[in-house]
């Protein structure tokens, strides 16, 4: 699993022209799922999201949690984050989980962040989304399951 995190002081996400998410202070989490991931995969990669001290403590060092600002995650599906773009000009999905085993591990992704204790919005699952979102730094990281 790939997750991109954006530090945001506001985020939001339309699906289909519909409003369906927003989150002030925290993390838009784009979430890609992978052909062999599972459900130490989703288990991994929510912990990490939660815990990651990437927000500035009072002497200016990025040295605290999502959680310990009181902060929430806004998580879109993006099955782009396994393009594979070596060849050619039109990208390859062929690592990207079929969409029912993906839509599986992006729930319980998301169950798992709020186990965490985060308040979490969500998109749409396989729909044409539209995400607006204000980057704090900008701050902007990629976490792989896979890397651990």
């Amino acid at each position: 699993m790939r997750a991109l995190l954006q530090r945001v002081g506001r985020a939001s996400v339309c699906s289909e022209g519909s409003p369906c998410g927003a989150i002030q202070a925290g993390l838009l989490v784009f979430l890609g799922v992978a052909k062999e991931d599972g459900e130490e995969d989703a288990a991994f990669l929510a912990r990490k999201t939660a815990n990651l001290r990437i927000f500035e403590d009072e002497n200016g060092k990025m040295n605290l949690s999502v959680k310990d600002i009181q902060g929430s995650a806004l998580v879109v599906s993006q099955f782009t984050l396994y393009s594979d773009t070596s060849r050619g000009n039109r990208p390859s999905f062929e690592q990207a989980a079929d969409p029912k085993s993906a839509e599986q591990l992006y729930r319980r992704y998301v169950e798992l962040l709020r186990a965490e204790g985060l308040p979490v919005e969500t998109g749409v699952f396989q729909t044409d989304m539209q995400v607006e979102l204000l980057n704090e730094g900008p701050v902007t990281l990629l976490l792989e399951s896979r890397k651990k």
